[in-house]
C-alpha cells in the first residue's frame, strides 16, 4: 500500500483562523481520503460567573473561622439584596490552613496563627451590573477574587453552526485534494468529531478597599467568547 501525506495551510478563515491536514491512501481496493476542517465561531455571552470571597487570619482557628462567617454573612446579604433572593450563589471553597514561622537557622516551624478562607461562586445573567455586584461584594467585606468569566447559558446553537463549518470545510479539503491527484470524491466513509473547546475572556482582578474611598464604578466589558470545533471527514475517492 502507497499513502501519501498532504498537509497545508489555507487562508480561509471564519474567525480567527482555520487550517487543515489531509491523507490519501491508495490500495488495490479503493482511494480514500482523510481531511480536517476547522471552525470557530463567536458569540456574545449572555452569562457572567464570578468566584470570590474572604480571608482571615488570626491566632487561632476558632476566631479566624468565626471572622469570616460574620464577614462572608454581610457579604452574602449585600449580594443578595442587589441581585435577588433568586440568584445562583455557591460554595466553591473553603479551608482553615495554619500560618507558619520558619526560623532562619533551621530547626521545627512554629505556628503563628490560622487563616480561614471562604469561596462562593456567583452566576447572573445581569452582565451591565457585574462591576456594581464586584464593588458591592467588596463594600461589604469581600477581599478576594479568584476570576470572572463570561459563558453561554445553552451553547447548542453556536456548536451546531461550528460543527456544520467544519464540516464544509472538512469536504472542501478533500475536494481539493481529490482533484489535484484527478480524482473525484465517490463517497462518505465516515465523519468524527474532535473536542470541541471553549475560548472564553477570563478577568483576573483584585479587590480593593472600595468602601474607604470614592473609586468609581468597576468597569467590566464582556467580550465575546468562542466555541472552537474540528471535524475528521474520510471520502472515497476514484478517476
Amino acid at each position: 500500500m502507497r499513502t501519501v501525506v498532504i498537509i497545508a495551510a489555507l487562508a480561509c478563515r471564519l474567525a480567527p483562523a482555520s487550517t487543515w491536514q489531509g491523507t490519501a491512501t491508495t490500495s488495490s481496493a479503493r482511494t480514500t481520503i482523510r481531511a480536517t476542517g476547522e471552525a470557530v465561531i463567536p458569540a456574545r455571552p449572555d452569562q457572567a460567573q464570578l468566584s470570590l470571597g474572604v480571608v482571615t487570619q488570626a491566632a487561632t482557628a476558632q476566631v479566624a473561622v468565626a471572622q469570616n462567617a460574620r464577614q462572608l454573612e454581610d457579604v452574602l446579604a449585600r449580594l443578595r439584596k442587589h441581585l435577588g433572593d433568586k440568584a445562583e450563589i455557591r460554595t466553591s471553597g473553603y479551608a482553615v490552613t495554619p500560618d507558619y514561622r520558619y526560623p532562619r537557622d533551621g530547626g521545627r516551624p512554629e505556628i503563628t496563627g490560622y487563616t480561614a478562607s471562604n469561596i462562593i461562586e456567583i452566576r447572573t445573567q445581569k452582565l451591565a451590573e457585574v462591576g456594581a455586584v464586584i464593588d458591592a461584594a467588596a463594600q461589604s467585606g469581600a477581599n478576594t477574587i479568584h476570576g470572572l468569566h463570561f459563558m453561554l447559558r445553552d451553547d447548542r446553537a453556536a456548536r451546531a453552526q461550528a460543527l456544520q463549518e467544519a464540516t464544509r470545510k472538512a469536504r472542501a479539503h478533500a475536494e481539493a485534494m481529490a482533484a489535484a491527484a484527478g480524482l473525484k470524491i465517490v463517497r462518505v466513509l465516515a465523519i468524527e468529531q474532535g473536542e470541541a473547546h471553549w475560548i472564553r475572556p477570563v478577568r483576573e482582578m483584585r479587590l480593593a478597599a472600595a468602601a474607604e474611598t470614592a473609586a468609581p464604578p468597576t468597569p467590566v466589558e464582556p467580550g465575546a467568547v468562542e466555541i472552537r470545533v474540528n471535524v475528521v471527514l474520510t471520502v472515497e475517492a476514484a478517476p
